[in-house]
């Protein structure tokens, strides 16, 4: 591991990076990100401290880089957003990158991926040393430094396949500085009366196919949570927060297999199946199943929706969770294939909650 087994020292003039140590000595099992906050840094920037320690700053070569890591074997992938942490273990393959380098894919039977690569900035190979023994991972940030994706290595991987990985994309220049840019402001939301509500409903009802929804959005001018709320009970209805770990629990026990989006503005992530093994840990809820995991942080969870959009398969029914910014912190759906109609079993549980009152 020539690239990556420097000598701590090799580091030592990073103050972050010794703030850093010093903080992990008094709280060892903080996580990075939470480190971070605490530093009143960037996560990216966190990880940038760490070039020459433990860390290798990589070429972001997004259209060569996603398809080699089919060449690390089963992995864990790994995308969050502030209340949310979606991890689904498997292989990186089906990768599809378009020729403006802009948007790409993972499709394979595990890992299933829609990835908005014109916000991805940086990208780091990590080989930290754990209590649970060597930990290896590709971790991608934004221009504001956020997470974006991971992917770790497992202790069914190709471990092989590492360090030829890291060499062929280590960036020539092994700089901390990552040109971080601030958060572009959120427009804001338009008043309802100004927004033609009659037109919205209209286009909704003449959906042929879900991923026409966000062109649906911006066509109209409205925030998400704000067509929710006015596109009438047909299509949308609040539910009760509280209802949202429930559904999940009630999705395992009935056996109803799920597709469950979580992501955040440059990366979506899915896992499709079944889920069984449900925890709550202090306020989280948590899926623990061997393939996939969800951690759910719920008091993040401020709204939740009852969403129903036409296409040419039938009704398609989800479970939609926002926090209190507006943003989407999980999405549930009947697992299903494009061209087949929703499950009956997924839009009988989806439809057995009552409707929010008050």
């Amino acid at each position: 591991m020539t690239s990556q087994t420097q000598s701590p020292l090799a580091n030592v003039a990073n103050p972050l990076y010794q703030a850093w140590q010093v903080l992990r000595s008094e709280q060892p099992k903080l996580r990075a990100r939470d480190a971070a906050e605490h530093l009143a840094v960037s996560e990216g920037e966190l990880t940038a401290s760490r070039l020459g320690v433990d860390a290798v700053r990589l070429n972001p070569d997004w259209a060569g880089l996603l398809p080699a890591l089919g060449e690390l074997g089963y992995v864990m992938a790994l995308t969050r957003n502030e209340h949310c942490v979606h991890e689904r273990k498997g292989y990186y393959r089906e990768v599809s990158v378009m020729a403006n380098g802009q948007m790409g894919l993972v499709v394979s039977a595990d890992i299933d991926l829609r990835l908005f690569l014109g916000g991805w900035a940086s990208v780091f190979a990590v080989a930290e040393e754990t209590a649970r023994g060597m930990q290896r991972s590709v971790q991608v940030f934004d221009r504001q430094g956020v997470a974006v994706h991971k992917v770790f290595l497992t202790e069914d991987s190709e471990l092989a396949g590492w360090e030829p990985l890291v060499q062929r994309f280590r960036a020539d220049e092994q700089s901390a500085e990552l040109a971080l840019q601030p958060l572009p402001a959120r427009p804001d939301e338009q008043a309802d009366a100004v927004i033609d509500v009659a037109a919205l409903r209209e286009g909704w009802s003449n959906l042929k196919d879900t991923h026409h929804f966000f062109a649906l959005l911006k066509k109209h001018g409205v925030a998400r949570t704000q067509a929710l709320r006015l596109a009438g009970s047909e299509w949308a209805e609040p539910l009760d927060v509280r209802e949202l770990p429930n559904l999940l629990e009630e999705a395992g026990r009935r056996e109803v297999p799920i597709m469950v989006f979580v992501g955040n503005q440059h990366c979506i992530q899915i896992h499709s199946g079944p889920v069984s093994n449900m925890r709550w840990l202090d306020t989280w809820f948590n899926v623990l199943d061997p393939q996939f995991n969800l951690h759910l942080k719920t008091p993040g969870v401020t709204s939740l929706w009852r969403v129903r959009k036409p296409s040419s398969d039938g009704v398609i029914t989800s479970w939609e969770a926002f926090d209190a910014n507006g943003e989407l912190v999980v999405q549930l759906f009947g697992a299903r294939k494009p061209g087949i109609p929703e499950r009956q079993d997924w839009r009988e549980l989806a439809e057995s909650v009552s409707v929010l009152v008050g």
